[in-house]
């Protein structure tokens, strides 16, 4: 059953749901998505979310940050509400965050949002979007972006999720949002992961920023040159990651092979260990 929570312009509080009480000392596997879905159009140009659902499903991940999600936005994604479509076929919960707020094209419609979502086969107790620097650049101006800020209660663990997607033209512009991102991340306890497309490779300062301070699962595992973008014909950059706090067990990382987006989806098998928590 899909839970929408509302999705908010700046940071601002959310209520969390009152959370069960459960043991300490089991661990809990969980395995993460990231999928910049690319408002559902593919490499072969076809809008079609039930691809995209379709493999989440077959992946098996439990929590998924999604990027380039639109909402009610325009014709290319058929003015969907993409998030609630995607939870509601898989049976998910979902939080979605919207960076970009338009007026509807006509009164008394919904209003058009572009934006980043999360999904999750476990409760979503909060969720939060904030707002990221955003340069006023009077030659190509960048587009807002934002952090997606979530509290998932996984079997008794509130585990903090976060999900971006980066500027994607200027290399100043996201090395003030990863400073952003830390700073926000830090006021939280507990384990935290982070998902997302950050426009940057490996070797730039701004992802080394954020890897001084997180696991990256794929750097974990040797795997730094399993590429993410663009799917075809070739990837030939890695963009897209998931990172952790190192609480956080990373077993295994995946790239997988499609052409629902011009993005490659990653996954990645985590294991946490389950603390005693009471709301």
């Amino acid at each position: 059953m899909s839970l929408l929570l509302i999705p908010l312009l700046s940071s601002s509080n959310a209520n969390a749901a009152e959370a069960p009480l459960f043991e300490k000392g089991k661990e809990v596997p969980l395995k993460v998505m990231s999928y910049n879905i690319h408002h559902g159009v593919g490499e072969d140009g076809a809008l079609d979310l039930k691809r995209i659902a379709e493999l989440i499903k077959q992946s098996g991940a439990d929590i998924i940050g999604l990027q380039e999600v639109d909402n009610h936005f325009s014709d290319r994604s058929n003015f969907e509400d993409q998030a609630k479509w995607l939870a509601d076929y898989l049976g998910m919960n979902y939080a979605y965050a919207a960076n970009l707020d338009y007026e509807p094209l006509q009164e008394g419609q919904h209003r058009r949002q572009y934006g980043t979502a999360v999904l999750s086969k476990y409760p979503i107790l909060s969720s939060e979007n904030h707002l990221l620097t955003n340069i006023p650049y009077p030659v190509n101006p960048t587009e807002q972006r934002g952090l997606s800020e979530t509290t998932i209660n996984v079997k008794g663990n509130h585990v903090h999720f976060f999900n971006t997607h980066l500027d994607n033209k200027r290399a100043e512009q996201r090395d003030l949002q990863i400073k952003e991102i830390l700073e926000i991340a830090k006021h939280n306890e507990g384990t935290s992961i982070f998902a997302g497309d950050f426009n940057a490779t490996p070797d730039s300062g701004e992802i080394m920023k954020m890897s001084a301070q997180y696991m990256d699962a794929f750097a974990k595992l040797a795997q730094d040159v399993d590429f993410t973008y663009p799917s075809l014909p070739q990837p030939d950059r890695r963009i897209d990651y998931v990172f952790a706090s190192d609480d956080v067990q990373i077993k295994s990382a995946q790239v997988i092979r499609t052409e629902a987006s011009d993005h490659l989806p990653i996954s990645v098998d985590l294991v946490i260990s389950k603390k005693h928590v009471q709301n």
